[in-house]
C-alpha cells in the first residue's frame, strides 16, 4: 500500500453543519410584519432546546435593535423549560412594547404556555395548542433512569399515586409516603410541592400584565396548574377561551407564512453528527432560535461525545457550544459570539 493511499484512509471525515438559512428567514419576516402591521419577533425551540434563562439576554440583544413598539407580535413555538425565564421574557418584552400579541402556530407548551399568558392575545393557528404548567421537576436526588439519567418528577403524578393508595380497602395501615420514599427522596418530593406553589404565582404574576380581576386570573392559573389529568393535554383555541384566555383564529395567511418559517428553522435545527468511529462522534446542534428584522440570535450546541463502555453511556468532551448572533449590516451578514455565562 502505498503512503498516498495510506493518508486518504486515515481521514478523519469532515464534521457536519447544520444549515444557517438566515437570508431566508429574513424575508418571511419581513412578509409576515407587512401583514401583521407590526415587527414580529420569533422564538423557536428545536425538541432538545427549552425555555432558559440565556434567552432573556438574546431577547435583550433584540430588543434593543428593535426600539419600544406600540404592539409587538411575538411567534412562539415551544415544548416548554423553566418557567421563572418566561417570566423573566414577558417582563423584559413589556418594558418594550404596550400590547403583546402571541402569535401559535403549532406547539406552545408547559413554560412556552407561560409566555403565551402574558400576552394582551393569543391568535392560534388550526394546529395549534398550548397545554397545563403543573410543575415537574428534575431534582438531584431524582430518580434515575436505565439511561442513568436523572428522571423529572412531578407532583401531580406523586399527588395521584397517593389517592390511589388511599382508595385501596385492603391497603395496609402505614403511611403510604414510607413506601414512596423507596423510590422518591423525601426532599424531591418536597421540592416539587413548593415548585407547584411556584407555578401558580408565575402565572398569576403573567396575568397581571392584561387581567386586573384578581378572582379571573385565580382561575385561570388553578385551572391550568390542576385541571387536567396530563402535563401535555392540548388546549385548543375554544378550551382556551373556556378558561378565560382571549384566543382568536390565526389569519390564514399569516398562519401558512409561519409554517414557512417553522419549516426553514426546523431546517436549522436538525441533528448534525459526524461519526468518526464507534465510540467518537461529534455533534452540531442549533437549539434555540431567536430572530427579529436584521437580527438572528441562536444557541448552537457543538460537542465531542464519547461512548464509556463501562457505564453504557455517551459522555461530552470538548463543548464549544455557544449563542450566536448574526446581523445585516450593509447589506452583508455579519456572524459572530455572543457571550452569556
Amino acid at each position: 500500500m502505498t503512503e498516498e493511499t495510506n493518508n486518504t484512509t486515515n481521514e478523519q471525515p469532515k464534521v457536519k453543519q447544520p444549515p444557517v438559512l438566515f437570508d431566508k428567514t429574513q424575508a418571511i419576516l419581513e412578509k409576515l410584519a407587512a401583514q401583521l402591521g407590526g415587527p414580529l419577533i420569533a422564538y423557536w425551540n428545536n425538541p432538545m432546546g427549552s425555555v432558559c434563562q440565556n434567552d432573556v439576554v438574546a431577547l435583550y440583544e433584540l430588543l434593543e435593535r428593535l426600539l419600544p413598539q406600540d404592539t409587538v407580535y411575538l411567534f412562539i413555538k415551544s415544548n416548554g423549560g423553566n418557567g421563572q425565564s418566561s417570566l423573566r421574557l414577558v417582563n423584559l418584552l413589556r418594558q418594550y412594547c404596550n400590547k403583546l400579541v402571541a402569535l401559535v402556530p403549532l406547539e406552545c407548551a408547559s413554560a412556552a404556555t407561560m409566555i403565551a399568558l402574558g400576552a394582551n392575545e393569543i391568535l392560534m393557528g388550526p394546529m395549534a395548542y398550548l397545554t397545563a404548567v403543573d410543575t415537574s421537576l428534575t431534582h438531584s436526588l431524582s430518580p434515575i433512569d436505565r439511561d442513568n439519567d436523572r428522571v423529572s418528577v412531578s407532583l401531580d403524578e406523586l399527588t395521584r399515586v397517593i389517592r390511589l393508595w388511599e382508595k385501596q380497602e385492603d391497603h395496609e395501615k402505614e403511611n403510604p409516603y414510607q413506601s414512596l420514599f423507596q423510590y422518591v427522596h423525601p426532599l424531591v418530593i418536597g421540592a416539587v410541592d413548593r415548585a407547584e406553589s411556584l407555578s401558580i404565582m408565575l402565572c398569576k404574576e403573567l396575568l397581571a400584565y392584561h387581567i386586573a380581576d384578581e378572582k379571573v386570573a385565580d382561575q385561570i392559573s388553578s385551572t391550568l396548574n390542576s385541571k387536567y389529568p396530563s402535563h401535555n393535554y392540548p388546549i385548543l383555541m375554544e378550551e382556551a377561551r373556556r378558561i378565560g384566555l382571549k384566543a382568536d383564529p390565526m389569519p390564514a395567511e399569516v398562519n401558512t407564512l409561519l409554517l414557512e418559517l417553522n419549516e426553514l428553522y426546523s431546517e436549522m435545527g436538525q441533528r448534525a453528527t459526524t461519526d468518526f468511529d464507534q465510540i467518537h462522534s461529534h455533534s452540531n446542534e442549533i437549539l434555540n432560535i431567536w430572530e427579529a428584522a436584521g437580527i438572528q440570535i441562536l444557541y448552537k450546541q457543538d460537542k465531542d461525545w464519547f461512548y464509556r463502555m463501562e457505564e453504557r453511556r455517551w459522555i461530552t468532551l470538548n463543548d464549544n457550544s455557544a449563542w450566536r448572533r448574526l446581523e445585516m449590516v450593509d447589506g452583508q451578514t455579519v456572524e459572530g459570539i455572543l457571550h452569556i455565562a
